[in-house]
């Protein structure tokens, strides 16, 4: 459940205390930051521009970041460490989708196919302004403890970069971890946050069917592979939807259905992809079992060969408590507790859940849309874009939250 809107705010949540807003001049340059990565945009483990931009950035800001070992991607430590006290890390990614932009904007793509339609140059720039306001800070003796930056590729590729950099020791030294995701659904200036499950599990399920084929004028001679084919994508999902707690929400939704050649022909083979949901972990872990044995099952039943072939993706994002609350505290020391709005549990992957494997840690909504804007804007669309006053509102958030962080009693 989530508790956060009724909760009074923590330690240090009092608004005219903290430091670590914006400069004019500096949201103005993050701003033209997002637009020229929005230009450029870089698929999965191919962020060679973006990398470069970033690590000159903070370069130039005096700091030392260290690209990590696929070429793409980079860490940079800020400040202090206090003994016995794990860093915060702010996490961004920084990889873009293969479609088209279809916005008539200055900043449109100029990468045939290629589209920041995600968000993930403004979870970029929001973590780059952090660690250049945190920088000056720490210069002025004012950040109280060590900050990570993360910036990592290839989050849309399953099973994700995070699990590639949890392996080159992005988390060694960080003690709690957050993140934003870009929300078309909430109104700049604000996040949506919720304690416990925020994303849910995702997977990809390919099935191969095979069988002796022949006639369609004698279907009972041999395995009627179109209809076998059929079942599978009707009957597992049912199957399936009684094996498990209806509360868990596990899901098989269909994307590719192929088969056949001829309409007098019973083709030897067919082929089904789709993905697997779920909104817990206890049920994600059991979910390649479950699956197996509801395609053999059917497949079985219509005299099929099946394959399997179930690709691990993401577990759920599940805010920690803490950590969320060190998010709604830093949003209503910048701009009142009004500005934390409850979020529902959505049924999209995010892969940084695998360092809530590792470390405690909470993703917020950051709010995206324009005030009043009644357009209807998604996610992995060609024409998604955003308010880019929601650069500040994220820069704010994170820099209050690490300043909250290393606060005594937190």
């Amino acid at each position: 459940m989530n508790h956060l809107k009724s909760r009074e705010p923590g330690p240090g949540a009092a608004h005219s205390t903290l430091p670590g807003t914006l400069s004019e001049p500096l949201r103005a340059e993050l701003i033209a930051f997002r637009r020229d990565l929005h230009m450029h945009p870089e698929l999965g483990n191919q962020e060679f521009r973006t990398t470069a931009a970033v690590k000159a950035r903070l370069e130039a800001a005096g700091l030392r970041p260290r690209v990590l070992p696929g070429g793409t991607g980079l860490v940079c430590d800020i400040g202090t460490r206090v003994p016995g006290r794990g860093m915060l890390a702010l996490r961004a990614d920084l990889d873009a989708l293969p479609i088209p932009d279809v916005k008539t904007v200055p900043y449109r793509s100029t990468e045939p196919n290629r589209a920041h339609a995600c968000g993930h140059d403004v979870h970029t720039t929001t973590v780059l302004g952090a660690g250049l306001v945190l920088a000056e800070l720490d210069r002025q003796g004012r950040l109280p403890g060590a900050v990570r930056l993360l910036f990592q590729p290839a989050e849309e590729v399953l099973p994700g970069g995070a699990a590639d950099a949890v392996e080159a020791g992005v988390l060694d030294g960080v003690g709690r971890i957050v993140a934003v995701h870009c929300d078309p659904k909430v109104d700049a200036g604000r996040i949506g946050l919720r304690v416990g499950p925020i994303t849910s599990a995702c997977d990809r399920l390919e099935i191969t069917l095979d069988g002796p084929g022949g006639h369609t004028a004698r279907p009972h001679l041999t395995t009627d592979l179109v209809t076998a084919a059929a079942r599978v994508a009707v009957d597992v999902p049912a199957v399936l939807a009684r094996r498990v707690d209806a509360r868990s929400g596990l899901s098989v939704t269909w994307g590719r259905i192929e088969s056949g050649h001829a309409p007098n022909v019973i083709p030897q083979h067919a082929a089904l992809s789709g993905t697997v949901r779920c909104l817990d972990l206890p049920t994600w872990r059991e979910a390649p079992d479950l699956v197996h044995a509801a395609v053999d099952e059917i497949a079985t039943l219509h005299r099929a060969k099946s394959t399997v072939d179930y690709v691990r993706g993401v577990p759920p994002v599940v805010n920690d408590a803490g950590v969320a609350e060190l998010l709604h505290d830093a949003m209503a020391a910048r701009r009142g507790a009004d500005a934390v709005e409850d979020t529902e549990q959505s049924l999209g992957g995010e892969d940084f859940s695998w360092y809530l494997e590792h470390v405690p840690g909470a993703m917020a909504r950051l709010g995206v849309r324009v005030p009043g804007d009644t357009r209807v804007r998604d996610l992995h669309a060609g024409d998604f874009d955003v308010d880019e006053r929601a650069i500040a509102v994220g820069v704010e958030l994170f820099t209050a939250a690490a300043l909250l962080d290393g606060m005594p009693g937190r």
